[in-house]
């Protein structure tokens, strides 16, 4: 995982409360046995039933940051729906209220659920189905989103350790190998007769 400081971009309006981890990406793309190429099928059936659907309308290609209604990632537990969203290339999600086992994926997958007041959210909605190009930036560090354009600017939520883990770039796998020494001592002070682990080097 990549470290995620600041993310300054477009964004893309999805106006849909509730929106569920089976219309993210459906149940059809989850035979696929790994991490990549998901970003196809994010909102797939929304996208094939809908050509004016926003990620089907060209003035909003290229955008990294998402901004829906309020219960966005509810749902099963699917991680695919946090792996689409970052193959399609989104890097932050904008919504008054995620789904927990979302919310948890997504902060382990580099994707940041920016948790704003349902009145910035809303404002927020508005002016970037308005003005398509308008700029967003997500501060992780600083724990803001600011759009100096629109005269929004909020603070979001976001515990110590979740930012610590986004400045660092650390999944659970990154965390793991900082401590790969601390793990070989213990294996090497382990009786014998005990299941080693190999650690590599």
């Amino acid at each position: 995982m990549q470290p995620v400081r600041v993310i300054e971009g477009t964004a893309v309006p999805i106006d849909r409360s509730d929106v569920d981890t089976d219309q993210i990406i459906p149940a059809v793309w989850l035979k696929r046995v790994e991490r990549t190429g998901f970003g196809a099928g994010l909102f797939s059936a929304w996208r094939e039933a809908d050509p004016n659907f926003p990620l089907n309308r060209p003035e909003f290609a290229g955008a990294s940051i998402l901004v829906a209604g309020p219960n966005f990632g509810v749902g099963s537990s699917r991680e695919h729906a946090v792996w689409s969203l970052v193959d399609y290339g989104f890097r932050a999600v904008v919504s008054p209220r995620f789904g927990d086992i979302f919310r948890n994926n997504a902060t382990k997958a580099g994707l940041v659920p920016v948790v704003v007041e349902p009145a910035v959210g809303e404002a927020l909605l508005q002016a970037v189905a308005t003005d398509p190009a308008l700029r967003v930036t997500v501060d992780v560090d600083r724990r803001t989103l600011v759009a100096p354009a629109a005269g929004i600017e909020a603070a979001f939520p976001l515990d110590d350790f979740t930012r610590y883990r986004l400045l660092e770039g650390l999944d659970d796998v990154g965390l793991t190998l900082r401590h790969t020494d601390d793990v070989a001592a213990y294996e090497a002070a382990r009786p014998g007769w005990l299941p080693t682990v190999v650690t590599p080097r």
